[in-house]
C-alpha cells in the first residue's frame, strides 16, 4: 500500500485525481526554495476554509436554533481555529506527507502547527473539488463529529460577560450588573464571590481568584440558566 493510499485509508475517501491530494500536501516553502512559479497548496486553503466555514456554519444552525448570530459565529471560530485544524491535521498524520523544502523540513515543519492547519483546510478544499459539496460535508461531519456529539450546548465562550449582555439585549436596554456579594482567605490567595443582576433581579452567582473571574463565573452561570428557561418553553 502506498502511502498516499494509507492516508486516504485513515481519511475514508479515495481521491479520484490523487494529483489534487498531492496539491494539497504541497507546502509554500517548495515554491520559494525553487524560485519558481510551482503549484503549492495555499489555493486549495483558500477553498477549503470557505468549505469548513460553510458546512460547520451549517451544523451550528442546525443544532442550536436558540442561539443568536453572536454565540454561533464564536463557536463557529472555536471549531475552525488554527490550534483546531492542527489537531485534525495530525490526528489524520499529515505531517509525514507534507512535500517540504529542505529548509522548512530542518526547522519542523512537519509539526509546525500552522503547516498543519494549512494543509488540513487544503485537504477539504482537495475534497470539495474532486467529489463535490455533499463528499466534503460527509468528511467534514465524521472529522467534527465527536465535537458535535458531546456538545449539549454551544461550545465555552470567551466572553461570557459580553454574551449575557447581548443576550439581555433581546429583552430590554437595561445593561446586567455586577456586585462583589463577599472576599474571603487570606491575602495570597483571595476568593471573590459575585452576583449578576438585570431588572432587579438576582440572575447567578459566581466565584473566582478575581473579581473578573467571579464575573465571568455568574455571567456563565446566568447564561446556563437563560438558556435552560428558554429550552424549557
Amino acid at each position: 500500500m502506498s502511502a498516499l493510499a494509507a492516508l486516504q485509508t485513515r481519511m475514508d475517501y479515495v481521491f479520484r485525481d490523487e494529483a489534487l491530494l498531492q496539491l494539497a500536501l504541497t507546502h509554500p516553502s517548495i515554491a520559494h526554495e525553487q524560485g519558481a512559479p510551482i503549484q503549492h497548496n495555499q489555493r486549495l486553503e483558500f477553498l477549503g476554509d470557505a468549505v469548513l466555514q460553510l458546512v460547520l456554519t451549517r451544523e451550528l444552525f442546525e443544532k442550536f436554533p436558540l442561539f443568536n448570530e453572536g454565540p454561533l459565529t464564536k463557536a463557529r471560530a472555536q471549531l475552525v481555529n488554527r490550534r483546531s485544524l492542527a489537531v485534525h491535521g495530525r490526528a489524520l498524520g499529515l505531517g509525514e506527507h507534507l512535500i517540504l523544502s529542505r529548509g522548512e523540513e530542518i526547522h519542523g515543519g512537519r509539526d509546525r502547527s500552522s503547516a498543519l492547519a494549512d494543509a488540513y483546510e487544503a485537504l477539504v478544499g482537495a475534497i470539495f473539488m474532486d467529489g463535490g459539496y455533499d463528499v466534503a460535508r460527509a468528511f467534514i461531519q465524521r472529522e467534527f463529529d465527536l465535537a458535535f456529539g458531546s456538545l449539549a450546548v454551544i461550545p465555552v465562550l470567551d466572553n461570557p460577560k459580553g454574551e449575557l449582555q447581548e443576550l439581555l439585549q433581546e429583552r430590554s436596554t437595561e445593561a446586567p450588573h455586577y456586585h462583589v456579594v463577599s472576599t474571603t482567605g487570606p491575602d495570597h490567595d483571595r476568593v471573590f464571590e459575585c452576583t449578576v443582576h438585570h431588572a432587579g433581579a438576582e440572575l447567578a452567582r459566581g466565584a473566582g481568584k478575581s473579581k473578573k473571574a467571579a464575573e465571568s463565573e455568574a455571567a456563565q452561570a446566568a447564561l446556563e440558566r437563560l438558556r435552560n428557561e428558554q429550552a424549557a418553553r
